[in-house]
């Protein structure tokens, strides 16, 4: 009988004074000109730049941008996050005319629209998300429609507004741990934002559901498998997994670079659980290549609906 393998995975590494990122956490910048010039023409915000995404090169440059609408100043101040806080710029009625009009000229198959936390709108936003699918209906209706919102504060009427106008997936980050929450998301809360997802997946069935984590903040293995079992408890089916990198001095630091063949156990873990897509890598961000994900998981999903 053969022995079990006794294989130790490669350890993370702790940050050091240096602030170099390992290998495995360097990549070029890319070109990334023209997009730039799209949405300063059109005067759109992206998460990508906001939130210093370390992908931005790599999207830009091949002509994809994930939108942040409702402005760029948020009403809370998550520890991790490198998006200003403060008092909110006024809605911009047209605003899902001009993302609309920048989705098609970058001929987006697939098109992701998040938002900075507006707790200080009465429906926190959620009229506005579908003002977006509504536009983007009309101007790209090959397009699918992605969309990852705050957690309206909870509420249901918010949730099923925004479900109810047909984005072909719903997407709302847990982003830790549920022992780290008050200390990254003070102003939200583990068993919320589970239940934002079981809200949308309540409200239309056929609204694929998509969550995502970040790791590197001294969250433990056993904690992030508990994490997946919550969030498929809640019929949560696609996943992203990614390293934490504190992108401004204000945010907190990065615990550990956790290695790649870890993301892989991660990975496994999720599929075992029955995720229909899981995308678990250092760079991998809520977004990252969602339009690859978008097409294989709704592919599959017509076809057991056929």
């Amino acid at each position: 009988m053969e022995k079990a393998s006794t294989k130790q995975l490669p350890s993370g590494e702790s940050p050091d004074r240096s602030g170099r990122f390992p290998q495995w956490l360097r990549r070029p910048i890319g070109q990334t000109l023209s997009t730039r010039r799209l949405l300063r023409d059109l005067g759109l915000n992206t998460v990508c730049e906001s939130a210093r995404c370390p992908n931005i090169g790599e999207c830009f440059t091949s002509g994809r941008a994930t939108f942040m609408v409702l402005g760029e100043i948020c009403t809370r101040r998550c520890s991790f996050c490198a998006i200003p806080q403060g008092d909110p710029q006024a809605v911009d009625d047209e605003e899902p005319i001009r993302l609309a009009e920048a989705a098609r000229r970058l001929g987006l198959k697939h098109v992701v629209v998040t938002t900075v936390t507006r707790d200080d709108l009465e429906d926190g936003g959620a009229s506005h998300f579908v003002k977006v699918i509504e536009r983007l209906r009309l101007v790209c209706p090959e397009a699918t429609v992605e969309v990852l919102t705050s957690d309206f504060k909870g509420s249901e009427e918010a949730i099923r507004k925004v479900v109810a106008a047909g984005p072909d997936i719903y997407n709302h980050n847990l982003e830790t741990v549920e022992r780290l929450q008050r200390r990254l998301r003070p102003f939200a809360k583990y068993d919320r934002s589970l239940r934002v997802l079981a809200l949308a997946r309540e409200a239309d069935p056929d609204c694929l559901t998509k969550s995502g984590l970040m790791v590197g903040l001294g969250e433990t293995e056993e904690e992030v498998s508990k994490t997946l079992n919550d969030l498929r408890r809640v019929g949560c089916e696609l996943l992203t997994i990614g390293q934490y990198l504190q992108s401004d001095r204000r945010n907190l630091p990065v615990v550990e670079f956790v290695h790649p063949e870890q993301f892989q156990v991660y990975e496994r873990k999720a599929y075992d659980l029955g995720f229909a897509f899981v995308s678990s890598g250092p760079f991998v961000r809520s977004s990252y290549l969602a339009d690859h994900a978008a097409a294989a998981v709704l592919m599959r999903h017509t076809l057991r609906k056929g």
